[in-house]
């Protein structure tokens, strides 16, 4: 099984990143997909439609229940299939962005988290993390000039709080992450990544 995520704050350059990554995989003609979560299927779009909808009001608990139906879908329907398949599934963001997001970020109990994703994801774990890590600050200046969604719209001390939570679940999960400097090019984290993705992609 080769699953690969890419986790990060709003403005780390996780949609970036991947690009360049799905680039060179393509040259290489790799067998892969690039997904994104909560997204990737018809139910997942709408649940993130909604979720990222500025006028929405959805309690933190609400969150995590949203996230986890459209990642109960996008693994059944996408990630499985394709792992079956021995196709490698690069994801922007899975299960350790409700951690990070709505526990760490929001203050929701991590083992209520845990319990109601337990079933959504059927056991499937990323081989490998990548966390873009970047501070809170200088991620939201990268996203200044745009619209903002509801999450984007938290402000300062929220993302500050989910940077924490990645870096610690970085230490928990230490066989599965590797932490990149997210304020370095593009490209030079691209070919970081790629060079760690070498003995899943052979």
């Amino acid at each position: 099984m080769s699953f690969f995520t890419l986790e990060g704050i709003d403005g780390s350059g996780k949609s970036t990143v991947s690009s360049i990554i799905q680039k060179e995989l393509k040259k290489r003609n790799a067998n892969f997909i690039a997904v994104r979560e909560p997204g990737s299927t018809g139910i997942g779009e709408k649940i993130r439609e909604l979720l990222l909808d500025p006028d929405a009001f959805i309690s933190p608990i609400e969150e995590v229940y949203l996230y986890a139906t459209s990642r109960a879908v996008f693994v059944r329907r996408i990630v499985l299939p394709a792992l079956n398949s021995g196709k490698v599934v690069i994801s922007e963001r899975y299960v350790d962005s409700s951690f990070a997001y709505q526990g760490y970020g929001k203050g929701v109990p991590l083992r209520s988290i845990y319990e109601i994703n337990k079933q959504a994801i059927s056991g499937v774990s990323p081989n490998l993390t990548v966390l873009l890590d970047i501070d809170p600050s200088t991620a939201l200046k990268r996203l200044e000039g745009k619209k903002k969604d509801r999450l984007e719209l938290e402000g300062l001390d929220f993302y500050e709080r989910v940077r924490d939570g990645y870096l610690k679940l970085a230490e928990l999960f230490r066989y599965r992450y590797m932490v990149v400097d997210g304020t370095k090019e593009p490209g030079e984290i691209a070919s970081i990544v790629l060079d760690k993705l070498e003995r899943f992609i052979q």
